[in-house]
C-alpha cells in the first residue's frame, strides 16, 4: 500500500525556527524522485513533539500538493493523548492525506489493554489506513506482539514500524499476524535483519541521504540476491550509525545542510549539532560519496 521504503521526513526550519513550507515541498520532491515510496510528515524525524497542530497540518497540504501523483503521505497524527490524536486524525483525514501512523502514548506508560483501546478508538474514527508505530526507547513502554496481533483484526490498521529493535520480536509477531499486514523495521540499520523475518522494507531516516542506496539493497533481498543486500548494507552501516549519535533529527539536519538542503538545526529542546558531531557525520558522508 505505502511501498518499501518510506522516508520519515524532517521539518525544514527558517533561521528563526519557523517552518519553510517552499523548502519542504522541494525535500519532499527531492525524495520521491531519490528511492521513497511514500513520506511520513510529522514523525519523530519531523520533530512532532514541538510543532503547532496548525503547522502540522499546512505541512500536510503543501507536501501532498508537492508531490501528487508521485509519492503517498502518512501524517503522524498520534500522541499521548487518545482524543488528541482523534482529533489531528480527522483533520489530516479531511486535508487528504494517505494514510496515518499513530505511536504507541509515550510518557504515560499505558498497559497492553491501554494501548489495544488507544489504537482502536483512532483507527474507528477514520476510513483510513493506520500504521501502528512501536518504539519502546521513546515511548518507554513495549507493545507486545499479542497485542499487535489484535489490533492487526481491525480493517484499517495494516501495518507496523517496529523500532523496538528485537529481531525475534519481529519474527513472533510475524507469525501472529495476517499474511496481509505489514511490517517495516523503523530502524535503518536492522532492515535486513528484520525483512529476514518478514519485514518488507524501512521507515527511514537514513534514506534523505542514501535513498536510492536502501531501495537497491531492498530490491536486491526481494530479488534472492542477499550477499548483495548484505554488502550494500554493510557500506552503508556506519552511515546508519552516525545519524543517531545524538538524539534524531540532530544528525540527519546537520548532514542535509552539508549536502545543500538548508533545513535549519532543530528547535529546542533539541539543538544542532556540535563540532565533533558534524566531524563524524562529513567523514561517513565522504567515505560514501556524499560529499567531497
Amino acid at each position: 500500500m505505502f511501498g518499501k521504503l518510506l522516508t520519515a521526513m524532517v521539518t525544514p526550519f527558517n533561521p528563526d525556527l519557523s517552518v519553510n513550507y517552499d523548502l519542504a515541498a522541494k525535500l519532499a520532491i527531492h525524495l520521491t524522485e531519490n528511492g521513497s515510496d511514500s513520506l511520513v510528515i510529522h514523525g519523530t524525524t519531523g520533530e512532532s513533539p514541538t510543532l503547532t497542530h496548525e503547522e502540522e497540518f499546512e505541512l500536510y497540504r503543501v507536501v501532498k500538493k508537492a508531490v501528487a501523483g508521485k509519492a503517498k503521505i502518512v501524517a503522524g497524527t498520534g500522541s499521548n493523548s487518545t482524543a488528541i490524536s482523534i482529533s489531528a486524525t480527522k483533520k489530516a483525514e479531511e486535508i487528504g492525506v494517505d494514510g496515518i501512523m499513530i505511536v504507541v502514548p509515550y510518557y504515560n506508560k499505558p498497559s497492553q489493554e491501554g494501548m489495544y483501546q488507544h489504537f482502536k478508538a483512532v483507527a474507528e474514527c477514520t476510513k483510513l489506513p493506520v500504521i501502528i508505530y512501536n518504539i519502546p526507547g521513546r515511548s518507554v513502554v513495549n507493545m507486545e506482539p499479542e497485542t499487535v496481533a489484535r489490533l492487526s483484526k481491525i480493517k484499517n490498521i495494516v501495518g507496523l514500524k517496529d523500532a523496538a529493535g528485537n529481531p525475534e520480536q519481529t519474527k513472533k509477531t510475524k507469525a501472529l499476524v495476517p499474511a496481509d499486514f505489514t511490517i517495516w523495521s523503523g530502524d535503518d540499520g536492522m532492515t535486513i535483519k528484520f525483512m529476514k523475518e518478514g519485514a518488507v522494507g524501512v521507515i527511514s531516516v537514513a534514506s534523505h541521504l542514501v535513498g536510492p542506496q536502501i531501495h537497491q539493497m531492498i530490491d536486491a533481498f526481494d530479488s534472492g540476491d542477499i550477499k548483495k543486500a548484505e554488502e550494500i548494507n554493510q557500506q552503508l552501516q556506519e552511515i546508519f550509525k552516525v545519524i543517531f549519535i545524538t538524539a534524531n533529527p540532530t544528525p540527519v539536519k546537520a548532514a542535509l545542510e552539508m549536502i545543500g538542503w538548508p533545513v535549519g538545526i532543530p528547535r529546542l529542546p533539541l539543538i544542532g549539532a556540535n563540532d565533533t558531531e558534524k566531524a563524524k557525520l562529513k567523514a561517513a558522508m565522504e567515505k560514501l560519496g556524499l560529499i567531497k
